[in-house]
Formats: structure tokens, sequence, C-alpha cells
């Protein structure tokens, strides 16, 4: 990648992924870092937490790619969630841009880990 960002992936329980981004997402790299998560989920999992903990930058490129995978992942009717500290820098960046109201955001993993929360399409 072009910039420090580095993602990793495991079956979290049954048909749920968990995709760990860790660094920073910019313009620089937002595409290979999509493209990273994309192949990430090539089995199609039911449910999918992003889990942005190690996240340290989210500029407007990476939060565009958010929401346009909260929509691709909602047409094939798989659920998305994010996990974000309350006290990370990058929590208030994505409330700001209300992406809670498409995207489930929790504070911790084992939230992001119970049952998917039904919500309107984006």
């Amino acid at each position: 990648m072009t910039r420090v960002a580095h993602i990793t992936s495991h079956e979290h329980s049954g048909r749920v992924r968990h995709v760990q981004v860790s660094g920073e997402i910019d313009l620089a790299n937002v595409d290979e870092v999509r493209q990273a998560i994309t192949t990430e989920l090539a089995d199609d999992p039911a449910r999918v937490i992003l889990d942005l903990r190690g996240t340290t930058y989210l500029d407007s490129a990476a939060i565009a790619m958010l929401f346009r995978l909260a929509q691709r992942l909602g047409h094939r009717r798989q659920d998305l969630a994010l996990v974000v500290p309350r006290d990370a820098p990058i929590r208030a960046v994505l409330e700001l841009t209300s992406i809670q109201t498409v995207i489930p955001l929790h504070d911790t993993l084992d939230a992001a880990s119970g049952e998917p929360s039904r919500r309107g399409g984006p």
C-alpha cells in the first residue's frame, strides 16, 4: 500500500467476518484499502464487522468508501457494523458524517458481535 494501512481478517463466528484496519486511510491509499477489504469478503459472509480500533486517520475519501461499502453489502443482504471506541480520534469524524444512521457504530468488538441490528437500506 502507498501509505501506512494494514488489513487483517478472520472468521469471527459462523458466517461473521472480522476485518481489522489499522493505520491511516486517505486518498493516497483508499483504493488499495477498499480492494483489500473486498478481497477479505470473497466468501460472502452474512455479517461483516469492520474493526477500526487501530485506525488513526480517515479523510473524506475513506468516509465515502465506508458509505459505498455499506451500500454494496446492503444490496447483497449482508450486514455491516463498525467498531470504533468512543475515545478514538476518528469517532468524532464518523459521528459528524452521521454514518451511524447507515452503519451501526459500536464501542467494542463484543458489542458489535451481538445480533445484527435491522435498519433501513442506505
